[in-house]
Order: C-alpha cells, then structure tokens, then sequence
C-alpha cells in the first residue's frame, strides 16, 4: 500500500469516527481517563491571555477544555471537515461554561495557513502519529514549531516508540502479550522529535505525565484479572480501577503518551 493510499485510508477511517461518536470523547480515543489526564497536564501550561493554536483537534472535546479552565482564545484545527462540524457543535453546546474563546477551522497540518511566531502556545495531541512516514511528521512538527512566538511553547501529546517498547517490556517480563501499535498510527522516536525541532525550539522537558496509568491499567488490572480470574472486563476505560489510577501521581517511564515541551527562546 503506497503511503498516498494509507493517508486516504486513514482520512476514511478519522471521517467515520466524527460521523459514529460525534461530539463524545471516543471519537478520538475511547480512553476518557486518559484523555483527561492529558488534559490536566497541558493545562499546567496554559495561561490566562494566551492565544492557542490546537493542532489535530478532532471534534474539540480537549480544545472546548482548555477555553473553560483558561480564559484563553483557542483556535483549533483538523483536516478532517465532519470533525470540525462536530467540534463547532460542542463548541456551541458549552458556551455558556466557557471562560476563554475558541473557534474552529479545517486545516493541515503539514501546511498550516497561520502566521510565523503568532501563538504563546501551540498544541497537538496524537495527530503526528498519524501522518504516516516519517518525513510528513517531520514536516507537521516543524510547521507547528513555526507557529510559536518567542518565548512561547509547543506542547505535543503523542505515542512514542521508546514509552511503547517499555511497556510492553514490561508486561512481556508477567506473560502478558505485547500490545500492538493501530494499523493507523506511527509512532514517534522521542529523540528524532527533539532533533527535528531543534534548530527552533530548545527542549524544556518530556513528561511522562501518564507512566503510573499505563502500568495500572495495562499490567496491573489483567494481571489482577487473571489471577482472580475475575468477570471484568480488561478493555473497559470506564472502570473505576482506571478512574483510580488517573488520580496516582505519575512513576516511571512506561507510559507510550508522553508530553513534549519545546520553547522558542
């Protein structure tokens, strides 16, 4: 399958998921605890007057987020045009909970239309890792960069090889199979991702922000499971064990989603 036919099918697949799940969480990933812990740790570095730029923001369930704990004004984006629709909607929806601004607009984001240097903060979450090859992230990482004011921040919230290949290292060493990379993703190299960026942005961390909930839920709770030999469902994100385990405080390196921040000095 050349790369142009994957991206196809990938669009395909991005396009279904805003028209199943519309304006809920799962149209983007079904892992709610996850998505709000992602949430929280983004926000840490959000400030009241920013202006953001939410790169991959699918229907907008984080985006509508950060404009009702931040008066911030967000502007997200996503070249998917029924996610926007839904993002719009919720937008909409949550109105009158929200402190900050936020509007939406279809976009690439390896040929993002905003201005150099225009954003205190620029955000992506677990977009890159579906770009397919390698030289289109790099492209998305360098275009988001651009977008940063000096001083300002780029924040990526993606899935690296290094925080998977850890994991399931992990769950190898307690008989568990490894867990598989979806067919539509491409994981990220933590360190290609420094290199990419750094002729503009210098790194200020990588957080593993998600390290004790991915031992929690993907070693701990089928071990417990089968030890117990337990009716539990391991996949359910909605069990209060996984709500339990976003409230730990983050251990370790094994967490796959990881937050990248970069600054233009």
């Amino acid at each position: 399958m050349t790369d142009r036919h994957s991206q196809e099918r990938v669009r395909q697949f991005w396009s279904q998921q805003a028209a199943s799940h519309g304006q809920l969480h799962s149209a983007s990933w079904s892992d709610r605890m996850m998505i709000e812990l992602e949430i929280r740790e983004i926000v840490r570095h959000l400030a009241d007057g920013d202006r953001v730029l939410d790169v991959g923001c699918a229907n907008g369930y984080s985006t509508v987020q950060f404009a009702s704990q931040k008066r911030v004004e967000v502007r997200g984006l996503d070249y998917i045009p029924e996610m926007i629709e839904q993002a719009r909607l919720r937008a909409a929806s949550m109105a009158p909970a929200l402190i900050g601004r936020v509007e939406f607009d279809v976009g690439d984001a390896t040929a993002l239309k905003e201005p150099d240097e225009s954003y205190e903060k620029v955000i992506a979450i677990r977009v890159i890792i579906n770009l397919g090859e390698w030289e289109r992230q790099r492209i998305a990482l360098l275009e988001c960069a651009r977008a940063v004011r000096p001083g300002g921040l780029l924040l990526l919230s993606e899935a690296t090889l290094q925080g998977w290949r850890r994991l399931n290292s992990l769950r190898r060493e307690w008989g568990l199979p490894d867990i598989s990379m979806p067919w539509f993703n491409r994981y990220l190299d933590q360190d290609a991702v420094v290199e990419a960026v750094s002729p503009e942005l210098e790194l200020v961390e990588i957080s593993d922000f998600a390290s004790t909930y991915y031992v929690g839920t993907r070693v701990l709770k089928p071990l417990l499971i089968q030890a117990l030999k337990a009716d539990v469902d391991v996949a359910d994100p909605e069990a209060e064990w996984n709500r339990w385990c976003a409230q730990l405080p983050a251990w370790g390196d094994y967490g796959t989603q990881k937050l990248f921040v970069f600054r233009r000095p």
